[in-house]
This record gives structure tokens, sequence and C-alpha cells, in this order.
């Protein structure tokens, strides 16, 4: 499990919803699949698990992303300095250097690339049509086991606006990452690494009652999972030990155990995805870095 010295040893579990049956693991490597296209200069990536949807594309200079009708809010991630774009909500526009972290508001929007580059949005499953166009969207048309139904966090008390965060956060002792949330989705930023993770310093661990994306941006990880055994022998899986080079995303079901491991010689990043938002990494004082935008819901605040 996690050493003494991980922030997240300090984490406490929830109770187990149905500990007889478990779903796979998904592991989608966006070179293995036919963009969609999103005009054509924005070839798009769609991937998704239970509970979310990740839009990863491909920006030329010019390329539009707009939503009409969004039911909730979603979360732009533009992880690369040099892109820049200017998002538009109703009554409101904003132009937006990259390395930043970005939430939309619920309704119309319309995202403009100015410098081509990456930029991935993060939605809740509740866009129907985003999370039919994810090329695993077979594998969630039944509700995974373990996984309680999706609800959304309480909306900002101030309001619904365009939000816009800087990555560049210093790092804090016993803190982390560097976790936002909104009221669909939380996402924690996890800083680059330089070579491949120490072997001897891995952190299986296990969610009881959540999923948990990895998008790995940078690099290769290999996700290593493996599940508990039942009374029922048909039911057990193999240990599985998944090499996913960027870009990519693994989808790791409860209550998997589970630990990735950057093995680029280079940089290696991974950006953890949970909807809705993660009860635990909430309650712990100063890690949620916009905690006082967005409020928990009461029955979990204490």
């Amino acid at each position: 499990m996690y050493s003494s010295d991980d922030p997240r040893a300090k984490l406490t579990g929830g109770a187990a919803v149905d500990a007889l049956r478990f779903a796979g693991a998904e592991y989608v490597r966006f070179r293995e699949f036919p963009a969609r296209q999103c005009g054509d200069d924005a070839p798009t990536w769609y991937a998704r698990g239970q509970n979310f949807v990740v839009a990863y594309t491909e920006a030329e200079a010019g390329a539009v992303l707009s939503r009409m009708e969004q039911l909730d809010e979603y979360m732009l991630l533009i992880p690369e300095r040099k892109v820049e774009v200017t998002v538009e909500a109703p009554g409101e526009t904003r132009v937006l250097s990259g390395h930043s972290l970005v939430i939309v508001p619920p309704g119309q929007s319309t995202i403009t690339v100015h410098t081509p580059g990456i930029v991935v949005r993060v939605f809740s499953a509740r866009s129907a049509d985003l999370a039919a166009a994810a090329v695993n969207a077979a594998s969630y048309m039944q509700q995974h086991p373990n996984i309680p139904p999706y609800e959304a966090w309480p909306a900002p008390p101030e309001g619904y606006r365009i939000r816009a965060y800087d990555l560049d956060v210093p790092p804090v002792k016993g803190r982390f990452g560097r976790i936002w949330r909104c009221s669909s989705v939380m996402i924690n930023v996890l800083p680059l690494e330089n070579g491949p993770r120490d072997l001897d310093r891995l952190s299986p661990h296990h969610h009881e009652d959540f999923e948990q994306g990895s998008l790995a941006l940078q690099g290769s990880f290999t996700h290593h999972i493996r599940w508990p055994w039942t009374a029922r022998f048909r039911d057990w899986r193999g240990d599985e030990h998944e090499v996913c080079p960027a870009p990519s995303l693994c989808v790791i079901p409860p209550p998997a155990i589970h630990t990735s491991a950057g093995s680029d010689p280079r940089i290696n990043q991974l950006v953890d995805i949970f909807s809705p938002p993660r009860t635990d990494f909430s309650r712990m004082e100063g890690w949620v870095l916009n905690a006082s935008e967005y409020p928990m819901p009461a029955e979990r605040s204490v």
C-alpha cells in the first residue's frame, strides 16, 4: 500500500457496495483508433468511464470546439504553455494561456484555439452524445458494479462562470498532486516525472466505490491491476500489467488493486480523473485548490 511518506497514507476508505462482482479495466490507446473530426482542424479521440468522458484533441490554429446545450460544467485542460485559447460562454469571453485548467459553465460555450496544440476536455457522462462517441462506449451499456449512480455535487454559490487556474502550483509537504473540482468532475494534474518510476516505491491501493481515469499525456505508463478473489472461481481475473503510451486512458474499476508506473526514460505525466469528485480528497485540508468555490454535499462534509 502507500509508503509512510505518501500523503495518501492519511486517507480513509468507504464501505464496499458490492464485493462479489467486478468490472474489467479499460485501456484506450488513442493511436489505435481513428480520430473523430470536430472540423478538419480538430481531430478528437473520445473515451469514457462509467461517469465521465474524455475528449482529447490535437487542435490546429483556428480550431473551434463548441457545446450548444451542455447540461453541466466541464473541465478544459491545456497542458502546453504555447497554446492560447479564447473561451466564450453567455455574457463572458476570456483569452487564456496554456498550462492551465479551465472550468466551463453549462449551456452554450465555444473554445477557439489560436495556436496549435493539445486540448483536453473532461465531461460527466450526462453528455450522452459524447458518451456514445467514445471508442469504448460498448463497455458501458450496463451500469458497472460497485459504482453508485452518479450524483452531481452542489453548484458554486457565486454562480456558474468561466474559472481558470494556472498549473504552476508549487508543491507543499503533505499535499498530494494539484487537485481541482467542479460540480461534475475532479482532476488531479500530477507533476512531470523525469525518467521511469522507482519500482521499489510503488503505491498499490484500491477504491471501494468509485472508478479512476488515468490519462497519460506524456511518456508511457504500465498499469498494474489485480482483482480480489471471491467465492466464485469463475469470476476470478488474472493480474494485468498493461503498457499504455501517451496519449491513452486507463479506467480502473473498484475495488481493483492498482498502481501505475511511468516507464519512459525522458518525461512521463499522468492526469487522474474522478466523477463525481472524490470525498476523501475533498476532506483533506488544502488538497483541493479551489475548494472555497465549490462546496461538498452536506452529508459528505463531516
